[in-house]
């Protein structure tokens, strides 16, 4: 038997390997001495029969206790723990990326990241501290290597460069050339997919054109389907389903320009878009922008980052790195590309275009009356209310209503508001805001003590019970010619209507055009999923004459402000009026102020 031992294990050509030390810069056979002498800088090696780990530093973790075996892999680094053997691996290089190829160091990781190896010493490998501060050193390290990487390929460019955004920049950064490097590749895109994202999701799409190979390599790694965007005419290619959720994949972010040219489309299709990850985030407000169209933003790491470790390196000089600080500093905040205007179509024009009875009505009745005034009469009886109407009726164009909070209704109120409203000559909106499943809002709608339906000539609702409530209201609301807003938008602070809730509401809209009027909007211009049909008409609360908020959030906008540079139509006003001493004196004034800005952006 111990013949047969010997023949199985001590043969030069049967013996089992012994684990490989890497990175090596030497064939000799391992030391084996109870404290092997520190190994060359940059390098991390361990001793599988003392349990003694050296790195660059000079310090070494000590023999360690016996464990089961156990495998924790971090990025491109590997740390396996095998009965008291530890190695620290790194990929080996193609031989066309060997001159490209820089294994990071143990001892510039844990400084980059900030740990000590005191507490790397202190601390048992087997316990979960020890992996979580193994982590963040390995993080550290898989970052500062790519970023050399970057550089050495020469993805890193000083000088003078005008960017996307129209701002000269003192450095350029070009990640095109990785497809000739396909380590490089598949290890930003191994980095990426480590990114955490604000949700799961079922499809990736890269951002055209750098960014294609980033989510095609991450696509086959991880198995997850992936989404094309095409930029000449935003169609979608690939097999998907509404309520999908997509990951954008980019390169780099600037203004976030390219990211919401991308998410648009998506969103038009009914796709659900929360998340971007981003090799280099630019600091320039980017992620700031993306934030205001409800996508988070997700990087590897900023320009602020690469150019410390270039620094740190003397990759970069001091004073180049000073001029790229004052740079962004000057440059913190790039607005988002505004498209080239787009000649707006009078009120005349859009009722030809209007598909719906009630939406023509509105936009030939403000055509007529030279008024684009909405009143919100939030007043807490029916009296208030109907004296208001008489007076400020010939400055409107319709009249918001609130009708239970009305303390003294009664079921004549319908019929004595719809005199004074044919009497001026405006509509009746009730800003009822359904927001149930079909059934219960046909019967709210049509029945119940208020009986909607019979006086009022417009409603609104939410599209969070999904497109069953405008199966519901359209069942009674269309036959009678009534129309029906859609709350794609809110104005008060803190809302959560935007972004996929937005474009989810331009969606459904198109698809009841027949029904659907238009929106209740706040700044439809920055929408990134527009209505194709400018038959849908936007109004827009929260004006008054001067810019500002009140105690509860409400945040108010000037007329002109709302008609010209958030692309509304309509402008309501309720306290502004309301509160005034001379409420028809004060709707005169907002009528002359919101027809003034709806003429001027005809031009």
């Amino acid at each position: 038997m111990n013949s047969t031992r010997r023949c199985r294990f001590t043969g030069a050509d049967r013996r089992r390997p012994r684990p490989t030390l890497l990175p090596t810069t030497t064939t000799s056979p391992p030391n084996t001495s109870a404290q092997p002498p520190p190994p060359p800088p940059s390098t991390a090696t361990a001793n599988h029969r003392s349990g003694h780990v050296f790195l660059a530093s000079g310090h070494s973790f000590h023999p360690l206790p016996r464990v089961r075996r156990r495998r924790i892999v971090f990025s491109d680094l590997q740390i396996q723990l095998a009965h008291c053997r530890i190695v620290f691996s790194h990929p080996q290089p193609t031989p066309s990326d060997a001159a490209t190829s820089t294994p990071p160091a143990m001892a510039s990781s844990a400084a980059a990241s900030g740990l000590s190896f005191v507490q790397l010493r202190r601390t048992p490998f087997s316990s979960p501290a020890a992996c979580s501060l193994i982590s963040k050193a390995m993080d550290a390290g898989a970052k500062e290597s790519l970023i050399l990487d970057l550089h050495a390929v020469e993805a890193v460019k000083l000088g003078s460069f005008v960017l996307k955004s129209g701002i000269t920049s003192p450095i350029y950064l070009d990640l095109r050339v990785l497809v000739s490097h396909p380590r490089l590749l598949s290890s930003v895109a191994a980095l990426l997919h480590s990114l955490p994202a604000t949700r799961p999701y079922d499809l990736l799409c890269g951002v055209p054109y750098t960014a294609l190979p980033f989510a095609a390599v991450l696509s086959a790694a991880r198995s997850v389907p992936m989404l094309l965007s095409r930029y000449d005419d935003n169609s979608i290619e690939g097999h998907f389903r509404a309520g999908q959720t997509v990951l954008i994949v980019e390169d780099l972010v600037t203004s976030g320009a390219s990211v919401l040219e991308t998410v648009a489309p998506l969103r038009a299709e009914g796709l659900v878009v929360a998340d971007a990850v981003v090799v280099i985030d630019r600091e320039q407000g980017g992620r700031e922008n993306l934030a205001a169209n409800g996508v988070t933003l997700h990087s590897l790491m900023t320009l602020t980052e690469m150019v410390a470790v270039l620094v740190r390196h003397g990759k970069v000089s001091e004073e180049r790195a000073e001029e790229v600080r004052r740079f962004l500093d000057a440059n913190r905040k790039v607005a988002v590309p505004v498209k080239p205007k787009v000649a707006r179509k009078s009120f005349a024009e859009r009722a030809g275009l209007a598909s719906n009875p009630m939406g023509r009505k509105l936009f030939e009745l403000m055509e007529t009356k030279q008024s684009n005034l909405c009143v919100a009469a939030d007043v807490g009886t029916a009296k208030e209310l109907l004296e208001l109407a008489d007076k400020i009726g010939p400055e409107i164009c319709m009249l918001k209503t609130h009708v239970d909070i009305l303390s003294d209704f009664t079921p004549d109120f319908g019929a004595k508001l719809r005199t004074i409203a044919e009497k001026h000559n405006f509509l009746i909106f009730e800003d009822r805001k359904f927001a149930d499943i079909g059934n219960t809002v046909t019967m709210q709608y049509e029945g119940g003590i208020f009986r909607i339906l019979d006086w009022a000539d417009i409603v609104n609702a939410h599209i969070v019970p999904g497109p069953g409530i405008l199966d519901g209201l359209k069942l009674k609301g269309l036959p009678k010619g009534r129309g029906l807003l859609l709350l794609a938008e809110m104005s008060s602070a803190g809302n959560l209507a935007n972004g996929d809730y937005t474009a989810a509401a331009v969606k459904i809209a198109e698809q009841h055009s027949d029904f659907v009027i238009g929106f209740i909007s706040v700044n439809p211009a920055s929408w990134s999923a527009a209505p194709s049909s400018p038959a849908f008409i936007h109004a827009t609360p929260g004006v008054q004459m001067a810019a500002g908020g009140d105690a509860l959030g409400q945040q108010y906008n000037t007329p002109y402000s709302v008609i010209n540079d958030r692309g509304s139509d309509i402008i309501i006003v309720g306290r502004g009026i309301i509160k005034a001493s001379n409420p028809a004196e004060t709707a005169r004034e907002y009528r002359t102020q919101g027809w003034l800005a709806y003429q001027s952006s005809l031009s």
